[in-house]
C-alpha cells in the first residue's frame, strides 16, 4: 500500500510540473509545502517559465513569413508597441486565450498605427494555421514558425505555450506571460493600454 501511495504522489508531482512548464531542474524542490513555496518564490518568473529572455532585454529580431507569402521583421516595427503570441493548433490553452486576445486587445487597437499584434504558430504548416483561425475566430495575423526557430529565440524550444511577449516602442521586452490566467491577462491588457497612452 505504501508503494502505491508513493507512486501516486510521484505521478501527481510529475503532472503538476508538466502543467506549469517548469524545467526538470525545478522538479528537485523538496521539503515541506511552505519551504517549497519559499524557494519557488525566489526563482525568477522568466526562468521558472523556461524563458531565455527577461523583462528589460532587447527583443531578439526575426523575420517571419505570413500565410499570404509576405514577411514581417520585428525590427521594422520599432516605434510601435508590439505583442507576440506564441500559439499552435494543438494547444488547448491557446484556443481558450485567443478569442480574449481578439476581443480585449486586437479589436480595440487594430486601427492604431502605433500597435502591432502577431501570432507566431509553432511547428505547423499553413493549413493548420487556417484551421486554428477558423476554430478561434481570430482576425489578427498569424505567421509561420515551422522549426520553432523564432520561439527558440525567446524560450527553450521544448517549453510549452501559450506565451505572450509585450515589446515597447524601443524594442525592449516589458512583459512575458505563460498560460492563460485571468489576473495576468488583465495586467497584460493594462500594460498595452498604458504603453499606448490609453489610460
Amino acid at each position: 500500500m505504501r508503494k502505491i501511495i508513493i507512486l501516486y504522489s510521484l505521478l501527481i508531482s510529475a503532472g503538476l510540473i508538466s502543467c506549469t512548464g517548469s524545467s526538470g531542474k525545478k522538479s528537485a524542490l523538496s521539503g515541506t509545502p511552505s519551504d517549497t513555496a519559499a524557494v519557488a518564490q525566489e526563482v525568477p518568473v522568466e526562468g521558472d517559465r523556461q524563458y531565455l529572455v527577461k523583462v528589460g532585454d532587447q527583443a531578439p529580431d526575426f523575420t517571419m513569413q505570413l500565410p499570404d507569402g509576405s514577411e514581417v521583421t520585428l525590427s521594422s516595427l520599432r516605434g510601435k508597441v508590439v505583442m507576440l503570441q506564441f500559439t499552435a493548433s494543438w494547444c488547448g490553452v491557446c484556443r481558450k486565450e485567443m478569442p480574449h486576445i481578439e476581443s480585449r486587445i486586437w479589436q480595440r487597437h487594430k486601427d492604431n498605427p502605433e500597435f502591432a499584434l502577431y501570432g507566431v504558430d509553432r511547428d505547423e504548416p499553413v493549413e493548420k494555421i487556417q484551421e486554428l483561425i477558423e476554430a478561434t475566430g481570430v482576425t489578427y495575423p498569424i505567421g509561420l514558425d515551422p522549426d520553432a526557430d523564432i520561439f527558440g529565440l525567446y524560450a527553450e524550444k521544448k517549453a510549452g505555450i501559450t506565451r505572450n511577449i509585450i515589446i515597447d516602442r524601443e524594442g525592449k521586452i516589458v512583459m512575458l506571460t505563460r498560460l492563460f490566467e485571468e489576473e495576468e491577462f488583465e495586467q497584460m491588457v493594462e500594460t498595452i493600454d498604458s504603453l499606448l497612452g490609453d489610460r
